[in-house]
C-alpha cells in the first residue's frame, strides 16, 4: 500500500506542481502590486470587523474556521518532516510559498465571496461554485467537488488523527485505540451540530491554541536568543545549497518546503474559500484580505516557531535521498511530533512533551472539524438541484471512520494519503484561479478606490462587469453594510432573511 501511495504522490507532486505553486503566487503578487505587503494594516483592521448573521459568520469567525484548517499537524509534524527530508533550507521555502501564497489566498477567497450562494439559510461558496459560475464549466466544478469530498472526508483526517495519537502516546502513553474512541465521540458532537457550532468552536479554540503555542516558542527562542543568528544563517545557506553537507539536497529543500508549506497554509489549495465564503461582509475583497493574513499566521508565525525550536535545540535529523544520515541530532525518533516533543522536553523537562501533545491535539482536532465543513460545503453544492439528504449523513460516518482508521495506522501511510488529497485539490484549484483571476483583481481595485474616497466599500458586480454573482444582485451589499454597522453598534440587524 505504501509503495502504491508513494508512486501516486511521485506523479502528483512532480516538480511541475512545486514550481506552479511558487510561480502562480509570484504572478498574483506582481499583478496585485504585492497586496500582501501594501494592505498589511488593512488585513488586521478587517480581521475584527463585522458581526455574524443568521445566514453567515463574522470575518473573525471565518478567519478562525480557516485557521482551524490551516493550523494543524503540518505546523508541528509537517515542519519536522520537511527538515528531515529537505534540510533546514526547507524552512526558507516554506516562508517563500507563504509570502507568495498570500496573494493566491486573496484571489481564491475573494472569488469564493463573489460567487457564493445562500443555500438552506447559510452562505455557501468555494471553488466548485466559482468554477461553475465564473468559468461556466459545470463538469469541472463537479470534479473538484467530488475530489474535495473524498480528500477532506476520507484522505486528510487520518493525518491529523495519527499525529494526535502519536503525541498522546509519546507524552502520556495513551493507547491509540483509546485516542480513536475519544476523537470519534468529540467529533460526532461537533459535526452533528451544524455551521454555527463549528464556527463557535473554532472562534473559541483557535486563537487560544495558536497564541499559546507561539508564546511558549517565543520564550524558548528568547532563552536562546544568542543562537538565533546562527539558526537564520543555517536556514538561508541551506536554502541555496551553500551549507556544507546539505548542498546535495537543494532540490529536496525546495520540494519539501513547498510541499509542506502548501499542506500547512493551504494557499491555492482551494480549502480556504469554503470558510471565507461563509462570512457576512459588504465587499468580497474584505474577506480576501483577511484570508491572506491567515497564511502569515499559519506559516510565518506558527511554523517558524516550530522550526526555530528544532534548530535551536538541534533535536532533529536530516537524511539524503538514498537514506544516508546527513545530520543526526536525535537518535531513535521518527520524523514527526516526536522531534518537537523532544526539543521542548530538552528545554522544559517535565512540561515540554505534554505541552506539545496538548497543542497538537487542539491543532489537529480543529483541522479535522474544518475538513468536515469543507466536505459538507461541496456536498451542499452537489445537492443544489437534486436534494440528497443521505449524502450528509454518509459524509459524517465516513469522516468518523477515516479518523479512527488514521489514528491506528502508520504515519507514513497517513501522510502519503493526505498528500494525494492536497495535491489533487491544488492542481484543480490553481488552474481554476489562473483562468478566473480577473474578477478578483477587479474587486480589489474597486475596494481600493472606495477606500481612497473614505467609504466603507460595498460591492455591485453589475457595475464592474462581473456576471453570475447572483447573491450580490440588487441592494445586497448595502444590506450587508447596514447590518455590519448596526451590529457593531449593538443593534439588531435588519436583513437576516
Amino acid at each position: 500500500m505504501n509503495e502504491i501511495v508513494n508512486a501516486i504522490n511521485g506523479v502528483i507532486w512532480s516538480p511541475a506542481l512545486i514550481y506552479l505553486c511558487l510561480g502562480v503566487g509570484l504572478y498574483f503578487s506582481l499583478r496585485g502590486r504585492f497586496l500582501q505587503v501594501r494592505h498589511f494594516g488593512e488585513m488586521i483592521r478587517l480581521m475584527f470587523d463585522g458581526k455574524s448573521s443568521d445566514a453567515g459568520v463574522s470575518s473573525f469567525q471565518a478567519l478562525a474556521m480557516t485557521l482551524a484548517g490551516r493550523v494543524g499537524t503540518g505546523n508541528i509534524a509537517g515542519v519536522a518532516t520537511a527538515i528531515t527530508f529537505g534540510g533546514p533550507g526547507a524552512v526558507f521555502w516554506m516562508w517563500m510559498v507563504a509570502f507568495l501564497g498570500a496573494s493566491s489566498a486573496f484571489v481564491e477567497s475573494t472569488l469564493g465571496q463573489i460567487y457564493k450562494e445562500k443555500l438552506d439559510g447559510q452562505y455557501r461558496g468555494g471553488p466548485a461554485f466559482y468554477i461553475e459560475k465564473g468559468l461556466g464549466v459545470k463538469w469541472y466544478a463537479w470534479v473538484f467537488a467530488v475530489v474535495t469530498i473524498f480528500a477532506c472526508g476520507v484522505l486528510l483526517p487520518g493525518v491529523q488523527a495519527n499525529s494526535i495519537a502519536a503525541g498522546l502516546q509519546g507524552a502520556l502513553g495513551i493507547d491509540p485505540n483509546v485516542t480513536a474512541a475519544l476523537l470519534a465521540v468529540l467529533l460526532a458532537f461537533i459535526i452533528f451540530g451544524g455551521l454555527k457550532r463549528i464556527a463557535g468552536f473554532a472562534e473559541l479554540v483557535v486563537p487560544f491554541m495558536a497564541l499559546g503555542y507561539i508564546i511558549v516558542a517565543c520564550v524558548i527562542i528568547a532563552l536562546n536568543i544568542h543562537m538565533l543568528p546562527d539558526v537564520l544563517a543555517l536556514i538561508f545557506k541551506s536554502a541555496f545549497g551553500m551549507e556544507a553537507g546539505f548542498g546535495a539536497i537543494l532540490g529536496l529543500a525546495i520540494q519539501w518546503g513547498v510541499k509542506r508549506g502548501v499542506y500547512s497554509n493551504e494557499a491555492g489549495q482551494g480549502t480556504g474559500p469554503h470558510a471565507s465564503s461563509a462570512a457576512a461582509v459588504s465587499h468580497p475583497a474584505k474577506q480576501g484580505l483577511v484570508q491572506a493574513f491567515s497564511v502569515y499566521i499559519d506559516t510565518l508565525f506558527v511554523c517558524s516557531a516550530t522550526a526555530f525550536m528544532l534548530l535551536i535545540t538541534g533535536q532533529y535529523n536530516v537524511q539524503g535521498p538514498d537514506g544516508q544520515a546527513l545530520y543526526t541530532g536525535i537518535a531513535g525518533v521518527a520524523a514527526g511530533p516526536g522531534y518537537v516533543q523532544t526539543a521542548m522536553e530538552h528545554i522544559m523537562p517535565g512540561f515540554g512533551s505534554l505541552f506539545v501533545a496538548t497543542a497538537l491535539f487542539f491543532f489537529a482536532f480543529t483541522t479535522i472539524v474544518a475538513y468536515y465543513y469543507i466536505a459538507e460545503t461541496n456536498i451542499a453544492y452537489i445537492n443544489r438541484k437534486v436534494h440528497r439528504p443521505w449524502l450528509m449523513f454518509v459524509l459524517k460516518l465516513a469522516l468518523l471512520a477515516a479518523t479512527v482508521y488514521g489514528t491506528v495506522k502508520t504515519a507514513d501511510l497517513a501522510w502519503g494519503l493526505g498528500d494525494i488529497g492536497v495535491g489533487l485539490m491544488a492542481w484543480l484549484n490553481i488552474a481554476a484561479i489562473l483562468l478566473l483571476q480577473k474578477p478578483a483583481f477587479i474587486a480589489l481595485r474597486d475596494y481600493e478606490a472606495q477606500r481612497a474616497q473614505g467609504l466603507d466599500p460595498v460591492f455591485h458586480p453589475e457595475k464592474l462587469g462581473i456576471k453570475n454573482a447572483d447573491y450580490w444582485a440588487g441592494h445586497r451589499a448595502e444590506d450587508n453594510l447596514e447590518d455590519e454597522q448596526r451590529q457593531a453598534a449593538g443593534q439588531q440587524p435588519l436583513h437576516q432573511q
